[in-house]
């Protein structure tokens, strides 16, 4: 109505317990000079609303303001300085009051007082903030135009021993506009209750009301509409279909998830070790002491007979040392009443209670993981096809064990040296020997010249290095091949600069070709991708070991770099101006152009005895004495990336095949293994390394088995040479 003020917003009602309705509340608290007043206790019956201060009458008003200065018109109650907060606001919804009291207001609505809605606030001031009057002993001014002063303010122990004897102060609001506290009837509280639980105030009020229908369907004889049905209910909603659309790819993206289904507990050993359980990180985990050993049958009481020892065996045991001899002698008793204490029995208990306390345990992680799990995932040989499987043709024709053989360059010539001191060209796909030279000494090495229409042969036997003519070709590539092997003085040292020279060329006219003397014997020949250039390794720790020669200037020239080491191979880079150093220990990479050292490559081996490097340059392999294969990556580290332990012997030669993903080994054993190796141009990808076959064929003789092994420069083929005198091809 007009003229009302609410009192309730805003404030906040006191943190106590609701008052029971038997309870009867005292009066508030009043002024000395207030002990005239007829104010009245409005909360004395609990079935009476309490009373509002603005239905007192304008004289009393004026009596009041008139004799105590407007303080007494302000009933001061207990919790007047508490505000409506939400706590309280909390305390309604759930009716912290006396249990009766909350049965009450859910049962029955009390009807408020209506004179309080007639009467007008007793603050006349209009809508002027209350903040004006902060710093003034006023709060406003009442009908007659007087102030309304301030009450007095109860300090905070005051003020709770107050609300601490009222069982009502939880239903009391401060009005802050009046000046006054605001008892709340119960059909107040309720439609705060309703409010604070998104109901809507009034409980007769129904939300979702049922539905009524107004058509009476009983004496209907026509439909409602005549149309026809739609087309779009029996085409599927295109809208429907984009809506889904969104959702998958929403689901897809993450953007909406779903619940997972909660895990339910499975079955779970009721007296099992908990050894097995997650530990904590946050605390030390418990350690069970480890436990006794169970007494087997020597400790029976009635053990059996082969368990007694006998008397001579008694005293062996006191002639033994206190370590080995015996903890316990086995005896036979007919009962058990006849057995008797056992005399160890506080001696044993007293040692294990020492180990349970001196004696540290740690927690091992036993990690309960399948072999077969970490094996290599590796693909199928099938799908590694083609490479050698089996032997295709046999070379003989030589007397004694076959040292080395090399494949020219279009792959239908070989040649092979032997110990019987020959050199033979054979005919790849025929088996037929075409030309035969004797060098007079066991062959150590041949080497074909790489260029395809440079058909020179180098030979290495004891000191001397041969360069021969095979006679392939036509008549031009002849005179070409006689004018490169033609020298103009029948001697030509090296440019070393030293007194002694350590290698002399000279014109050898018996076998048509030219011939490179050295101080030390000669144990391997390589020649550049080129074919101009061509190497010599001697096993010898002189910086002049491995020399580099020069065939169109006659010229050879030491290292200009100290070996660490006996130098074993050298071999050229495939395309780079590197050079590869092979020692017994480790292998050196230089730089001919820059002449410095670019790496040194540890292989970790006994003793190395063979080299090969990659096509693409960056991996290499080196074999040893040992029986072991190093795989190394130059652009990972100077460590082998893989060591492979294939061969029970020693290995004698590695070779990489220039075309196809494949390497092989020969050794001792009368084997050679053929294994795939790919190199991806991705450098976070590793080389792929799987072993294909294993090829026998080759007999031993003298303890020595397969002594070298080439592959074809077309074909996937290996060649392999043997002690027992045969050259086999495997074909695939």
């Amino acid at each position: 109505m007009k003229g009302k003020k609410k009192t309730m917003p805003k404030n906040d009602v006191h943190e106590e317990e609701a008052p029971l309705p038997s309870e009867k509340v005292p009066s508030p608290p009043v002024s000395d000079s207030d002990s005239d007043s007829d104010y009245e206790d409005s909360s004395a019956d609990d079935g009476e609303s309490s009373a509002s201060l603005d239905s007192l009458s304008e004289s009393e008003l004026e009596d009041d303001s008139s004799e105590n200065g407007g303080s007494s018109g302000n009933v001061e109650a207990e919790g007047t300085e508490s505000s409506l907060d939400e706590r309280s606001l909390q305390d309604i919804v759930n009716g912290e009051g006396s249990g009766s009291e909350n049965s009450d207001l859910d049962q029955q609505v009390v009807e408020s007082d209506s004179s309080e809605d007639e009467v007008a606030p007793r603050n006349t001031i209009g809508d002027v903030p209350l903040k004006w009057y902060e710093d003034e002993p006023h709060i406003g001014y009442d009908i007659k135009g007087k102030k309304i002063k301030k009450k007095e303010k109860q300090d905070k122990l005051d003020s709770f021993l107050a609300n601490v004897d009222d069982s009502k102060s939880w239903r009391k609001i401060y009005d802050e506009y009046n000046d006054e506290v605001v008892e709340l009837t119960k059909d107040e509280i309720k439609l705060v209750r309703r409010l604070l639980k998104n109901q809507a105030p009034h409980s007769d009020f129904d939300p979702y009301p049922d539905y009524v229908d107004w058509y009476k369907w009983e004496d209907a004889k026509h439909p409602l509409s005549n149309a026809p049905e739609p087309k779009r209910r029996f085409i599927p909603s295109k809208w429907e279909a984009k809506k889904v659309v969104q959702y998958v790819r929403a689901i897809r993206k993450g953007t909406i998830t779903f619940d997972k289904p909660k895990e339910e507990d499975g079955p779970y050993l009721l007296w099992g070790d908990d050894s097995g359980s997650t530990e904590k990180s946050n605390h030390l985990a418990y350690i069970p002491a480890p436990k006794q050993k169970l007494p087997g049958h020597d400790e029976s009481y009635n053990p059996p007979l082969e368990y007694i020892p006998t008397q001579e065996e008694i005293n062996s045991y006191q002639l033994m040392f206190e370590e080995d001899r015996p903890k316990f002698i086995p005896k036979r008793f007919t009962s058990m009443r006849s057995i008797p204490a056992y005399e160890n029995a506080m001696k044993e208990s007293f040692e294990r209670c020492l180990d349970l306390y001196l004696c540290p345990r740690v927690r091992k992680k036993r990690l309960n993981i399948d072999p077969e799990s970490l094996k290599p995932k590796l693909p199928s040989r099938k799908e590694l096809k083609p490479y050698p499987i089996s032997c295709y043709i046999e070379y003989k024709g030589h007397e004694d064990a076959v040292t080395s053989i090399s494949v020219e360059a279009s792959g239908q010539w070989m040649a092979s040296g032997s110990s019987d001191g020959t050199v033979r060209v054979w005919e790849v796909e025929t088996g037929r020997c075409l030309r035969r030279w004797e060098v007079g000494e066991a062959v150590s090495c041949v080497s074909w010249n790489p260029l395809p229409d440079m058909h020179i042969l180098a030979v290495s036997a004891g000191q001397d290095v041969l360069l021969l003519n095979t006679g392939l070709g036509d008549e031009e590539l002849q005179n070409q091949i006689k004018e490169l092997l033609w020298i103009d003085s029948s001697t030509a040292s090296d440019d070393s600069g030293d007194k002694a020279p350590s290698v002399s060329w000279l014109k050898d006219d018996k076998h048509m070709g030219l011939r490179l003397r050295h101080f030390k014997t000669v144990t391997a020949v390589e020649w550049h991708r080129k074919g101009d250039y061509f190497s010599t390794v001697m096993p010898t720790g002189e910086s002049r070991a491995v020399l580099i020669h020069q065939l169109s200037k006659k010229l050879t020239q030491k290292l200009p770099f100290k070996l660490r080491g006996l130098a074993v191979r050298s071999t050229f880079h495939p395309s780079r101006s590197i050079f590869f150093v092979c020692t017994k220990k480790s292998v050196r990479v230089y730089d001919l152009l820059k002449t410095k050292l670019i790496k040194k490559l540890d292989t970790g081996l006994r003793e190395a005895s063979s080299i090969a490097v990659h096509p693409g340059g960056d991996n290499l392999i080196v074999g040893s004495k040992e029986g072991k294969m190093c795989w190394f990556d130059m652009d990972l580290s100077s460590k082998p990336y893989k060591i492979l332990k294939c061969h029970p012997k020693d290995i004698n030669n590695v070779i990489f095949h220039r075309s196809y993903p494949l390497f092989a080994s020969c050794s001792d054993d009368c084997t050679a293994y053929v294994f795939h190796g790919m190199v991806y141009s991705d450098l976070n990808q590793n080389p792929l390394i799987v072993p294909l076959e294993i090829l026998r064929g080759h007999t031993s003789s003298n303890g020595r088995g397969i002594l070298d092994c080439k592959f074809h420069p077309r074909q996937p083929w290996l060649f392999t040479a043997g002690a027992d005198k045969l050259i086999k091809l495997y074909c695939h």
